[in-house]
């Protein structure tokens, strides 16, 4: 099999019997008789199925082709991912292929509720290094924790050691906007100041805590599990069955600020962290809309009923995004992708290489909480 490179913008396939191989294949787009590849597909071809390429009558290898393309974006997660998807039997294409189907993208619901809160007040001390509030009101503070979890009173899971009510910081900020903590020794605005300053997305991370716990789902730290909270939905309380049975939390949110970045390998991990003590992750992406051009990389097919789908007779199902595991990823780069991915009625998948170039998938489901204007998502490991 014989391919052509003319120019960065045109590698085609000229010779018939080849054309008709790749394009049963679903290889290459058909332009007046000649098969134009995209660069994946011509190092796939040359890479997985012996293709001889050729430059102005001299064969070229696939170092010499791909360093033509050395210095684009992301050039080889974007081969790798490529790669893969086609090595599982699926085909997968560029994006410039228009997609008009109804809208078909799944949005789960969440089911938020409003919070009663007590009617009573409560004085507590603030402690700036440890950012930590404690109430010493017996009645009224084992009340706050055991009706509606707000604290630990006593001991972790033992509630009974101890008489002191501890919040932490997004608790305590919560509660006093709410009329339900004064703080005696710093106003509620120094006490924002200072917390801002110790962590500067702090008002984002508040953001979504308020969001959530004004809905009447309990947050409380996700320390453990390497993100920012763990969730529970309404009307958890800290223990059932008369306080013999811990309540474990099923969800976590880390929060994902749009002008925030991180390292691809940091935020995998800590789905991965989520996923093995089973409880869903979700991406929680607060910041105002950006008009960032989004950057989805390939849509792809995948099998109904076993059988894999192919673009003459099935729509494209998903939109992925290819990343290397040594790469950093903004909010804005996520939420535009996530936008453009919607905007084509397609699923969002991130493809991830890592250093031994095995691609690991994660799905993006959207949430839908009750009343919130907050973007959320469920990332979920992805096996094709």
């Amino acid at each position: 099999m014989e391919i052509n490179y003319v120019s960065k913008n045109r590698i085609n396939v000229t010779d018939q019997s080849s054309r008709d191989i790749l394009a049963r294949g679903h290889f290459g787009t058909d332009e007046k008789g000649t098969l134009k590849l995209e660069i994946e597909e011509a190092l796939y071809l040359m890479d997985l199925r012996n293709a001889v390429c050729r430059s102005k009558d001299k064969e070229i290898s696939f170092n010499e082709l791909s360093s033509k393309f050395w210095k684009s974006e992301k050039f080889m997660a974007r081969y790798f991912t490529y790669r893969d998807w086609r090595d599982r039997g699926l085909i997968i294409k560029n994006t410039d292929i228009n997609y008009t189907e109804p809208n078909k993208t799944p949005i789960k619901q969440y089911p938020g509720s409003n919070i009663s809160l007590p009617k009573f007040t409560l004085n507590g001390i603030f402690f700036k290094t440890d950012l930590i509030s404690i109430v010493d009101d017996k009645e009224k503070g084992k009340e706050l924790y055991d009706k509606l979890w707000f604290g630990q009173y006593g001991s972790y899971k033992a509630s009974e050691r101890g008489q002191l009510n501890k919040l932490d910081i997004y608790e305590t900020i919560f509660l006093s906007e709410k009329g339900i903590l004064n703080i005696q020794n710093i106003s509620i605005k120094d006490l924002v100041t200072y917390a801002s300053s110790r962590r500067k997305d702090f008002q984002k991370l508040y953001e979504v805590y308020r969001d959530w716990r004004e809905k009447g789902f309990v947050i409380k730290t996700g320390f453990k599990f390497g993100t920012h909270f763990r969730v529970y939905f309404p009307g958890a309380k800290p223990s059932q069955n008369d306080g013999k049975e811990w309540t474990h939390s099923k969800h976590v949110i880390h929060v994902f600020p749009k002008e925030s970045r991180l390292l691809i390998s940091e935020w995998a991990r800590a789905i991965r962290v989520a996923h093995s003590v089973r409880k869903t992750f979700i991406l929680a992406v607060p910041g105002s809309s950006s008009t960032k051009k989004a950057d989805i990389d390939f849509i792809l097919y995948h099998r109904r009923g076993g059988e894999a789908e192919n673009p003459t007779k099935d729509p494209p199902r998903y939109a992925m995004l290819s990343l290397s595991e040594e790469e950093y990823i903004g909010g804005k780069d996520l939420a535009a992708a996530i936008r453009q991915a919607k905007s084509s009625k397609l699923e969002l998948i991130l493809a991830i290489a890592d250093r031994e170039t095995s691609v690991t998938y994660y799905k993006v489901l959207q949430i839908q909480l009750p009343g919130s204007k907050e973007e959320y998502y469920e990332i979920d490991w992805f096996q094709p």
